[in-house]
């Protein structure tokens, strides 16, 4: 791997985002989500997902020029339309759109309909808990886990997230509903590692911790089984009924025209429940409590969701971002 210091890596995802027509501050916030999840250590979903978006941008199925509309909304939720937008700038008014919601009325929660790939969702929780808001939000996806007891995909691996906000640093849980997003199996396969723990089904229906052997047989591993093939079920009808827009078994299944998701944005703000002190103290007595559980490995210490990040983030800006060499010369060729 090659590392580049961030600046670098941003200008030049800028510089792309340019060439494939997109403009003014959407270019630069684009660029900047992109760069963020790459920086922070989430290389599936920032900078290796690049060639996929760029290569829908060309395909039509992302408009670059699209922007998200309001709809209807009643009080503290609101429907809106993302108009086959780039994903990430869609979710990022969606959720600034909860928060500003949240603010007025403690609560803030918008669905979206008809977007695109919202890249490393864990980008939405940590703007919210930026701001002191705690939040929910998740997408659906094409059909690429099967359903609890059968062996065709058939439900989405739906990503959801929670943040919590927290001075000393806030607890982010971004999790897909299979065990490895498609992105980590494909970073496995491409190492020649295998998974940790088995991560799906190989062709005779074996469990196995072969990544490559999941990415052919098309059958990642819900998490909890059937407790996360059954939430993937929930979070599609929630996402797809609230917005009014498609469900998982409406796409088709080939990833690069994957368009017209659903996600659903939920923002809290607690200013007017508790004193800012008082729940940093509620945080930081049961983060501790975690941190005092024994490590079964003492070279792995126990660490809350979010954590790693903090550290990954600050050694990426010291050090320069990890990057594939093969994939920062294209980027350079095209910007």
């Amino acid at each position: 791997m090659l590392r580049v210091p961030y600046a670098d890596l941003y200008a030049a995802l800028h510089r792309t985002m340019q060439h494939l027509g997109l403009k003014g501050d959407r270019a630069a916030l684009c660029a900047r989500l992109f760069a963020e999840a790459t920086r922070d250590g989430v290389y599936t979903h920032g900078l290796d997902r690049f060639p996929r978006f760029s290569a829908m941008v060309r395909n039509g199925s992302i408009d670059v020029n699209a922007e998200p509309e309001r709809i209807t909304g009643f009080g503290c939720i609101e429907r809106w339309n993302g108009h086959r937008g780039p994903g990430n700038l869609n979710a990022h008014a969606a959720m600034q759109r909860a928060i500003a919601l949240a603010k007025q009325n403690g609560i803030g929660a918008v669905a979206l309909a008809n977007t695109n790939h919202w890249m490393r969702g864990g980008s939405y929780g940590w703007q919210a808990a930026d701001q002191g808001l705690f939040a929910l939000c998740w997408t659906n996806t094409l059909a690429n886990v099967p359903v609890w007891g059968s062996a065709a995909p058939t439900i989405g691996n739906n990503p959801l997230i929670i943040a919590i906000p927290r001075p000393q640093g806030h607890v982010i849980l971004d999790m897909a509903m299979s065990q490895f997003s498609y992105g980590t199996l494909a970073a496995y396969t491409k190492r020649g590692t295998p998974l940790p723990v088995p991560g799906g089904f190989d062709s005779q229906g074996n469990l196995t911790t072969d990544s490559a052997a999941i990415e052919a047989s098309q059958r990642a591993l819900p998490i909890g089984y059937w407790k996360g093939s059954g939430l993937s079920l929930v979070l599609d009808m929630m996402a797809a009924m609230l917005s009014g827009g498609l469900a998982t078994h409406q796409f088709p299944l080939d990833p690069l025209h994957e368009t017209g998701l659903s996600q659903f944005f939920l923002a809290i703000d607690p200013a007017n429940l508790a004193s800012a002190a008082e729940l940093t103290h509620i945080a930081d007595e049961i983060l501790v409590n975690l941190h005092h559980a024994p490590p079964i490995d003492p070279a792995k210490p126990i660490r809350y969701p979010g954590e790693q990040v903090l550290k990954i983030r600050e050694e990426n800006l010291r050090l320069g971002v990890p990057v594939d060499p093969e994939l920062w010369r294209q980027i350079g060729a095209t910007s």
